[in-house]
């Protein structure tokens, strides 16, 4: 039984960052619905177990993950396959293609896959249901992920480096000198330089 869908998702990123999550293990294991392994292996492939339930159905995948068309940072082909036992097989593809849009980038994907064995007997629309609710699950994912590592990345102030050294440049208060404004130190200098009742 096969099935296909594609779509589409924005994420606040360039596309170098996305593209090294997309080849990020932690990155995809954490993303992947009931992934317990994903371990690279010295082919560039990615060994996988995954725990999948489909209606009554409900089965642990061993199999592989295969990267091919690589075309770094615009896209690539990922397929995989893997066993499950009584339960069947199941294989599939997807191809990823990455585009800047404004200020972030666009993951287009299209998804092909094919079941067989007792899964197979569960029906085509709740197999294509729950393959589309693992696909928007997997992207919903991924796409908080890279949010998360773009937040992290960015140092606090809402400015990079090189736009605080710009703010510098022109004259504007550093962080550094706002944190010493509150300081003691700052205070008693201040005290100090203050004329006395004297002096009025």
């Amino acid at each position: 039984m096969a099935m296909t869908m594609s779509g589409e998702v924005e994420l606040e990123a360039s596309r170098e960052a996305v593209w090294v999550k997309l080849n990020d293990p932690a990155v995809l294991k954490a993303c992947i619905a009931g992934c317990e392994e994903l371990e690279k292996t010295d082919d560039g492939g990615f060994r996988a177990v995954t725990k999948v339930k489909i209606g009554p159905v409900s089965a642990r995948f061993r199999g592989r993950v295969m990267l091919s068309d690589l075309d770094p940072p615009n896209g690539y082909r990922i397929s995989g396959e893997g066993e499950g036992g009584v339960a069947g097989f199941a294989r599939g593809g997807a191809t990823v293609r990455l585009c800047t849009r404004d200020t972030g980038t666009v993951l287009f994907y299209n998804v092909e896959a094919q079941v067989g064995g007792k899964l197979a007997q569960v029906g085509q629309r709740l197999i294509n249901g729950a393959a589309k609710k693992l696909a928007d699950e997997f992207f919903a994912n991924f796409a908080r992920t890279v949010q998360a590592c773009e937040m992290a990345s960015t140092p606090a102030w809402g400015h990079a480096p090189e736009q605080m050294r710009g703010i510098r440049r022109r004259g504007v208060v550093a962080p550094e000198a706002v944190r010493s404004f509150g300081s003691k130190a700052f205070w008693e200098q201040k005290r100090s330089e203050m004329p006395s009742a004297e002096s009025w």
